[in-house]
Order: C-alpha cells, then structure tokens, then sequence
C-alpha cells in the first residue's frame, strides 16, 4: 500500500474517503494492540495474523497475541489440516479462489522500518481439495516466493521469511494465483528488527529484501524459534534449524556444548540469541566440514557466520585456524576466532556477499591449524526490489476500481505494475528511469461489465496514452477532465450509454488519434475542432447517437427544424385531444338533460299527447254518463242505445 499526500486523498471521491477512514481505524487498531512502540530503544512492533480466524488467541507456548484474520482483499476461510510449530492453537487458513482475483492481498498498517515477515503455508481439502497448489508471493511489489511442485513436503519450505524494509506505513503483502490451485495461507507475522539490522554496506537495506534460504544452529539439539531461545525481542523471533539432519548417517562430525556465558552475543542491531554461540559442529584435524545448501542460480547471497571458541582447552590465537570457501572460491581466509574476537567466550559474526551460478550452494570450512569448530550461519539471498508505481497513478486506479464496479475476477489490488510478472489485467505499463517509478500508461477494460460513470480520478493518470472502455454498461457524460490529459492517442467509449454533450476540451487533445464514441445516447452539436481529427489522419466515430449533428452526421439545423416540427406536432396533437375530450363531455351531458325533459315536437311526444287527451275526454263522458238520473218503470227501455 502506497502513501498518499493529504492533498491528494481530499480531492477524491467519498467513496475512497470511507475506505481510507476505515484503512485508518484498522491501523490504529493494529498499532495500540500489537506489542509496540515505534523507538528502537522501546519494544518492537510485532503482527501476528491468524489467517482465516474470526477470533484472537495466545499461544500457549510462547503466550503471543495471535489477531483475528484481517487487512485482507477476499478470499475464504478455510481449516487448517497439520498442526502449526510456532501456535498450536492456529486452525484455520484463508484461500485465494480465481473468481477473488490473480492477486489478492494482505494491507497491514505499521510505522516504517525494517522488519522480518514470516508466513506458514499449507493446504486441505476445502481451500484446494487435497491438492498442493503452486502460486507466488510478493513482498512490498517485489516477487520473492515462487511456491513450486514438491514445496509442500520440505518443512523449511513451509515455514519462510523474509527481512524487509517498510518505506510507506505499511507492509503490502500479495498472493499471486498460477493457475495451479488456490494460493493459501496459515499466518503471517510482521516482527521489527533493528534498523541497522543486516547492514549490507554497499547494498542498502532500502533497495534489497533479504529472503532466508538457511538459518543453522550448527551443534545444536534441536531446531528453535528465538523464544525458545531466550532471545532478546528485536531478534524478530528468527527460527533457527539444527544441522544434524543436513550429514549423512556416517559423517566424521562431533558436537561441542557449553553453558559458559558469550559475550557480545547480543550487542546492537544484530542481536542473537546466545544458545546459538553455546553449541558447535566440528571435526577431526585433517577434516573439512561442508554444507550444500539449494539455491537459486545466478543471484548474490549474503552469508553471516557466527563464531565463539567455546572449546576449554583453546585459550589463545594460533590455535584453531581455517579457511572458508562457497563454491570452492575463497569466502574467508586464515580465520582465527579467538584472535578476531579478542577472547574465548566472545561472539564473532562475519559477513559477505558472493554471487552463486550454480543452482547449489556449496559452504567449506578447510582447517589450517586444529580442529574446524562453526556455531551457527545464515545464507540469504539478495532479492533486488521492484520500483513502485507512482501514487498518483495507483490512487487514481484505485478510485477508479470504486466508482466502476470492477469485477472481483480482476483483481486490481497491490501494486498496479510490479510485480512485473504479476500486473493488474487491463493495465499496461511504463517504466520512467529519470523518476525511478513506473506510469500507467494504458487502460483496456472492454467487455467487463463495467457500469457506472466516469470521473475526474482519470486526472491522476498523466502519463495515459491509451484508454478503453467498451462495449460495457457506462452511463452519465464524458467528463471534461478527460480533454487535459494530454498524452492520450486512444479513446475507445463507444457501445456504452453515455450520455450528454461531446465536452469542447477533447479537441485539445493533439496526440489523439482515434477517438470512437460511436454507439452512445449523446446529443448536441460535435465540437467543430474534432473535424480536424479525420484530416490528419486520425479515426473519428461518432455514429449512432441520434441526438448528435454536425461534423459528418445531420446538420444542426435540420436536426433543430425536425425539434421544432416534433414539438408542434406534439402540441397540436394535445390540442386535439383536449377537444375532443370537451365535445364527448358536453354529448353526454345532453343525453343527460335530455333523460329528464323531453321536447314537445319529438313524434312519440306528440302520440303520447293525443292519448292522453282521448283518455281525458272518455273519462269526462262516462261522469257525464253515471251522473244522469235513472229511469222510471214507465219508459221504454231504448232496444239499440246505440
């Protein structure tokens, strides 16, 4: 993880201001409950991480705070098949599937300085089916393990560590999938060592990362952690391995012990245990004594001897005396420990670094005076540290990965451009000599599924010359920021749906040449300087944006014409309907009206009249009738009243 100027993280977007505000809580909750103080003098800073472990705990044997998993970019929590030699209680791993990404990351916040990180590795049935995977591991955007076929079934391969120098605040530690299995990981511990630790003259700690090849105990018992050893904290708690498993059954070897106090065992900044200095291998007079040890073929390695005569019966110079040599190639010549030191009982610590074509390494001790006698050793070797991509470039990335929704598949997390053989996917890059620093230097992410829209966080990449984002789901306006960067030759937006107007500031891009925003949902009038594009011989595609007119496409005019046509055509439409709507309005309410009067001159009317009038006159002529008194018996009845 890079650091930032505080002006630099106030101008991006609130997204990355809450990833940053939370970065920044875990830091500081890493810092009050590790075992810190930043002074060299206090005590050192120590991370230890459960991998894959929801929980803290202390391990019974040394008592250390193991924290619950975190810092992480994904992955899964997986269980821990085989038993861990520095925390027992650990049982949980965390693995790196391909839909996480090519490369996946631990963020871990700590002041800066040199510190040795050390990790477990292991595998089961859940993280990888039983299968040993094969993946690589980078240190701070440096490539320093490569985890090949057979890793698994050597224990110094399990077991690995590193001294590295932290330059940013913070210890950036990546796994880089193969394509052979799950990358996995049991614990990671970040321990601080003095800062003039390892001083390799020449070579500064600042541009080398010391990766341990063999850490021996010559003489000793049995292989321990600096714990074990009593030794003092800013040892960064270094695994040192006895050397009797690395002779044959039948070697011409004895050991030599002592519990007589060493001094000078543990003087500043390489302070090691005293144990390592109290046992020793040695050999007859007439004898060499040689360890081979694998390595990898045309790389420097330093070599750390220690040394104290522990032998009673040595008590002056002269007499034990002999040569050292890697490869058959003088490393150390007429070595006498008891002259060098100043006394028996005095650690002497000797260091060189040698460059190794062969892909072992060959370590001789060949006696010129008395027996061989070697206490302990350390082989490193010098891993050259990748240079960084420029912050600007990485947060505008990183913000960019935000704001688009970019896939977990992609990645996208450490260090854009290094390692080399590791860079982000749809990232091509630069590397600028005069700087010392790698530039982004293209952009591809077509057919991603990206969706969103774009922002000013492109202002970060200067050194841009190729961008593209097509075919993907992209919404909203160009942004005008895209006209300043001034390096761009390509720019592919097309088959998205961006919308709004060609921002004017694209023109001023003179290195452009191809420009494809074909395929969009713009609008407005092309800005009349992008015509120059096609004349000079560039690529111009700005079809199938209906709304756009000029440079090529319809004119403006007819376009504003068939606006104002469409417009009347829309009013007069609406016109049309709210007659209509009145005149079914006002039929209905005469059908209405005329539901409760009907008008006198309607034909069925005038019959209904004339009825009733004959009703009413029938009526007057049967009163008329009834009412006339009877007859009397003298009449005659009428025989026809009719």
């Amino acid at each position: 993880m890079l650091s930032v100027p505080s002006c630099r993280k106030l101008s991006l977007g609130s997204i990355m201001d809450r990833v940053h505000l939370t970065l920044f809580v875990v830091a500081l909750s890493i810092f009050f409950r590790a075992t810190s103080t930043a002074g060299q003098s206090g005590a050192p800073i120590a991370v230890r991480i459960a991998c894959g472990s929801e929980t803290e705990s202390h391990a019974p044997e040394s008592g250390y705070l193991w924290l619950r998993d975190m810092n992480y970019t994904g992955g899964s929590s997986g269980n821990l098949t085989t038993v861990s030699r520095i925390a027992s209680q650990l049982d949980t791993v965390r693995y790196f599937e391909l839909s996480d990404g090519n490369e996946n990351c631990y963020n871990v916040s700590v002041p800066n300085g040199q510190y040795l990180i050390r990790f477990y590795f292991s595998y089961g049935v859940k993280d990888n089916s039983g299968r040993e995977p094969e993946f690589d591991v980078s240190l701070e955007g440096t490539l320093v393990y490569s985890l090949t076929r057979g890793w698994s079934t050597a224990v110094d391969y399990e077991y690995a560590d590193s001294t590295v120098r932290i330059l940013d605040g913070a210890a950036t530690i990546c796994f880089h999938s193969s394509g052979h299995g799950n990358p996995v990981v049991a614990s990671i511990e970040i321990l601080q060592i003095h800062d003039s630790a390892y001083n390799l003259g020449a070579s500064s700690p600042s541009n080398v990362i010391l990766k341990t090849v063999k850490r021996v105990s010559a003489g000793a018992e049995k292989s321990g952690y600096g714990v074990s050893l009593h030794a003092d904290p800013w040892s960064g708690d270094r695994y040192w391995a006895t050397d009797q498993t690395l002779f044959t059954a039948r070697s011409d070897i004895s050991l030599l012990n002592t519990s007589n106090n060493i001094t000078k065992y543990s003087d500043p900044p390489n302070t090691y245990p005293q144990a390592i200095y109290q046992s020793a291998t040695t050999t007859g007079p007439s004898n060499k004594l040689s360890y081979t040890i694998p390595v990898v073929p045309n790389q420097n390695y330093s070599v750390w001897l220690h040394f104290a005569e522990i032998d009673p019966s040595i008590t002056g110079p002269n007499m034990r005396v002999f040569n050292v040599l890697a490869n058959g190639q003088p490393l150390f010549e007429v070595v006498d420990i008891v002259k060098i030191a100043g006394a028996p009982f005095t650690a002497l610590v000797l260091n060189k670094t040698v460059f190794v074509e062969r892909k072992s390494f060959e370590l001789t001790f060949e006696p010129l005076t008395g027996e061989i006698a070697v206490n302990a050793f350390e082989v490193f070797q010098l891993i050259t540290r990748e240079q960084p991509t420029a912050t600007d470039n990485v947060w505008a990335l990183q913000s960019m990965k935000h704001s688009l929704s970019l896939p977990a598949r992609l990645g996208w997390n450490g260090d854009p451009c290094v390692p080399q053989v590791h860079a982000w996917d749809g990232v091509n890059c630069e590397f600028d000599g005069a700087f010392g620093t790698w530039f982004i230097s293209g952009v591809d992410l077509n057919v991603q599924g990206l969706g969103g829209q774009l922002g000013d966080d492109l202002l970060g990449l200067q050194r841009l010359q190729t961008l593209n984002f097509s075919k993907n789901y992209l919404t909203g306006p160009i942004p005008e920021s895209l006209g300043k960067i001034s390096s761009l030759t390509t720019l592919d937006l097309s088959y998205n749906q961006l919308n709004g107007s060609i921002p004017p500031s694209l023109a001023q891009l003179s290195k452009l040449q191809e420009l494809l925003l074909n395929d969009n949902q713009l609008s407005g009038e092309v800005p009349p300087a992008l015509g120059a594009l096609p004349i000079r011989g560039a690529t111009l595609n700005l079809t199938n944006n209906d709304g756009l007119c000029g440079v090529g496409l319809q004119s403006c005019e007819s376009v504003n014409g068939s606006r104002w046509t469409t417009f009347f055509l829309l009013v007069l439409g609406f016109l049309i309907l709210v007659l209509g709507g009145y005149l079914c309005y006002k039929r209905r309410m005469n059908m209405l009206r005329g539901a409760q009067r009907l008008p006198r001159d309607a034909p069925y009317a005038k019959a209904r009249t004339t009825f009733v009038r004959d009703v009413q006159m029938a009526r007057s002529v049967l009163a008329n009738h009834f009412s006339r008194p009877a007859p009397s018996c003298t009449e005659t009845a009428p025989l026809n009243p009719h």
